[in-house]
């Protein structure tokens, strides 16, 4: 009888450790495996992240040109093979105008070309828009050419 218990506690022990050992195993693979895609991902990440668009606009204005609806739908085909990639849509105002007005002109900006990316199949969810009206200048606003760089908005991945 004591041989039997023996026999089976000794078992019991083996079984424990084998399964104990096989556990550990199948832990270090799923780890191994999250790093791999980790580091899949960020190489992705750091790959999208080259590319960006500028949309120019016309003077209070919020309409896309021409100019700019190939320049996003460049950008938007860059992005097909980055389905996780966050787009970051910035937009500007020349200094012309009240503050008021150059903020929220500059709110829809950003909101137009937003508009334009999820109707060519970027994710809503994925965008993030911003306003920033006369600030951070592309060029001065002391000639009609610097005024001009600065109605935009710039497409970037964060």
């Amino acid at each position: 009888m004591r041989i039997a218990l023996f026999a089976v506690l000794l078992c019991a022990i083996g079984c424990a450790s084998a399964y104990d050992s096989t556990y550990e195993q199948e832990t270090q693979a799923l780890e191994q495996q999250e790093r791999a895609r980790q580091a899949q991902e960020q190489a992705a990440h750091a790959e999208a992240r080259k590319y960006a668009a500028v949309v120019y606009f016309d003077v209070g204005a919020a309409v896309i040109k021409e100019d700019g609806y190939r320049e996003l739908r460049w950008f938007v085909e860059q992005m097909r093979p980055y389905p996780q990639a966050i787009i970051q849509v910035q937009g500007f105002a020349d200094s012309t105008g009240q503050d008021s007005l150059n903020q929220k002109l500059s709110e829809e900006r950003s909101a137009s070309v937003a508009r334009y990316l999820s109707s060519e199949g970027i994710d809503p969810s994925r965008i993030r828009v911003q306003g920033f009206a006369s600030e951070f200048a592309a060029k001065p606003n002391v000639t009609a050419e610097g005024r001009q760089r600065n109605r935009r908005v710039e497409v970037t991945v964060r």
